[in-house]
């Protein structure tokens, strides 16, 4: 299975770009956006992380699919405004799911093996209340044994501003996920251009 990042939708883009211009007036000016409203939403947009000015990038916000490995979700998850709507779950669907297919390709042989060995030795466990220990423990072990490379699919909900973050901070990061995940954002409406994130990478 390969990472992927999908079915994706962005709303307020044109509502936030309108509002980066809020601190400069009396009243807010609910007008479509022009282009001088761009390009200083652009220039606001594009400053250093921390400054501030790009505050207004959190209304552009982004609900995504994404269908990653282990070991990509727990470094995803260090990021405070990149939430689940919902996920894929282990709890409920272990058994259900083919985990050889649901792995990266670069899953040792080994470990699907066992993995598959696990499976057939938890199914055998007759399902009857006398077994009921057993079956537990047999489950723990599946559980804690599932592979890095296991996919599971979530729906997320982010915005510019935390997307700005992720890519200036992985955009040269060793795991190809993370190629992938940062050529999606380039593919978001304007978000190059603004969060100028492109040119703010190290």
């Amino acid at each position: 299975m390969n990472f992927s990042v999908s079915n994706y939708y962005v709303y307020g883009l044109e509502r936030a770009v309108k509002a980066s211009g809020n601190p400069m007036r009396t009243h807010i000016d609910t007008t479509e956006p022009v282009e001088k409203d761009f390009l200083r939403a652009a220039k606001l947009g594009s400053c250093r992380n921390g400054q501030g000015h790009d505050n207004y990038l959190k209304g552009i916000t982004v609900q995504v699919d994404v269908c990653a490995p282990l070991y990509w979700w727990k470094e995803a998850q260090r990021y405070h405004w990149f939430d689940f709507v919902s996920s894929e779950s282990t709890m409920h669907c272990l058994l259900k799911f083919d985990v050889a297919a649901q792995c990266v390709d670069e899953t040792d042989p080994a470990i699907l093996k066992r993995m598959r060995e696990l499976i057939a030795e938890y199914n055998a466990i007759p399902a009857e209340p006398g077994f009921a220990q057993e079956q537990k423990a047999k489950w723990r072990i599946l559980v804690a044994s599932l592979p890095e490379g296991f996919c599971l699919a979530a729906t997320m909900v982010t915005n510019y501003q935390q997307l700005k973050t992720m890519y200036i901070q992985r955009r040269n990061h060793k795991l190809k996920e993370w190629h992938v995940f940062c050529d999606w954002c380039e593919k978001l409406p304007h978000f190059l251009e603004l969060t100028g994130a492109d040119r703010l990478v190290a």
